[in-house]
């Protein structure tokens, strides 16, 4: 999903003639000329520059992931491994088909001080195109599909680290592709829903991305549909947390233990990477999915109740924050395996020991150095 820009209400000008017939007319001209002057012109480049940095990204952190995968052949870092390329791959195409879609809509003018009179009116538009439906559906798909397969991630992790013989058993490549495939056909159902009238999408403040009605007309099966796809994913955030929660404190226990042997010390180390990865992962996904999911919840509640005209506004720039906030995790989802790798965490370590004893060997030959000046000091007293 791309990084959606400011938009600019130039176009609503153009929609009022400039007359003085009625007073009906010229309150609408003022509220827009205010909303012009106080709002930055878009800029299509800056969305282009972000699909391409996300694109580049995604296409680094499947190389790094499919060369660990054919360097690796352990059972446990195989599957992590290739859940890890199949959230990277989804990601990419999340990054890019989108992307396009949102670009295509700068191309025609749309949000833009080009646009003479945009097709977007507010929130309420008549039935959106076919376009705007795909990629409604799009954002719906992309952004489960990255949560579910977290979660996923942090249940296989937390299964191998507390029980590695249950895991061993269970837990087999053919096995977890049929895990990926139901991931992506639960995500599709959920995003084909309002095509079998369960919820609707349309064109989102400002006009250049679609997803689930929320800000005008928002009806009961509206409302349903967003409480549907925000528990999903905060349900999946949840449980990541608690999986990872477990895995993190069993690998302390293990480490203060010290009863492992060296083999057993190396297998340890590889689950200690591939937590602390899927912390990174989680992390990265609260902080950008979190947003988008609850402004959306509080948005479509307020708009079914009826109180929401006196601050559309605030929530339609809410809407755009949380969008843009989205769009990151799949810009940073990928450096989470380009820098939390055990060679890179390897490295941070040595150059931290490094530096600190460094600085303790600095402290302890000052302390000499100051220490041999006071006993020179008194000797010579003593002689004297």
């Amino acid at each position: 999903m791309l990084a959606m820009q400011n938009y600019n209400f130039s176009g609503i000008i153009a929609s009022f003639p400039l007359s003085n017939h009625t007073t009906m007319v010229q309150e609408p001209e003022v509220e827009a000329v205010s909303h012009n002057a106080t709002r930055p012109p878009s800029n299509p480049a800056a969305a282009g520059i972000t699909m391409t940095l996300g694109i580049l990204f995604n296409v680094v952190a499947l190389i790094i992931l499919a060369k660990a995968y054919n360097r690796f052949r352990r059972r446990s870092k195989a599957t992590f491994l290739l859940f890890a390329s199949s959230l990277v791959a989804t990601d990419l195409a999340g990054h890019v088909i989108p992307g396009a879609l949102v670009l295509r809509r700068y191309s025609a003018g749309i949000g833009s001080n080009t646009d003479p009179a945009p097709s977007f009116r507010g929130d309420a538009v008549g039935d959106p195109d076919p376009s705007c439906l795909f990629l409604g559906g799009c954002m719906v798909f992309f952004g489960l599909c990255p949560l579910f397969m977290g979660c996923a991630m942090a249940a296989e992790r937390c299964l191998g680290v507390t029980r590695p013989l249950l895991h061993t058993r269970l837990v087999t490549t053919a096995r977890t592709k049929i895990a990926l495939a139901l991931i992506w056909l639960l995500a599709l159902s959920v995003a084909l829903l309002p095509f079998f009238r369960l919820g609707a999408y349309t064109y989102q403040h400002p006009g250049t991305w679609c997803f689930i009605r929320v800000m005008e007309g928002t009806k009961a099966t509206d409302l349903a549909f967003v409480m549907l796809f925000s528990g999903l994913a905060l349900s999946s955030l949840a449980s990541a947390f608690v999986c990872n929660t477990i895995s993190g404190i069993t690998l302390v226990r293990a480490r203060l233990k010290k009863k492992s042997s060296s083999q057993r010390c190396s297998a340890r180390s590889h689950d200690t990477e591939m937590v602390v990865q899927l912390v990174g992962i989680m992390v990265t996904s609260c902080i950008c999915w979190s947003p988008l999911l609850v402004f959306g919840l509080m948005s479509a509640t307020r708009s079914y109740s009826g109180s929401l005209s006196s601050d559309r506004d605030t929530y339609r720039s809410l809407m755009v924050t949380g969008v843009r906030m989205a769009t990151c995790n799949q810009i940073l989802d990928p450096w989470v395996y380009i820098l939390l790798r055990r060679a890179i965490l390897r490295k941070i370590y040595r150059i931290t020991k490094r530096r600190a004893s460094f600085k303790g060997s600095t402290f302890r030959s000052l302390r000499w150095d100051l220490s041999s000046f006071q006993n020179s000091e008194k000797n010579s007293a003593n002689k004297i």
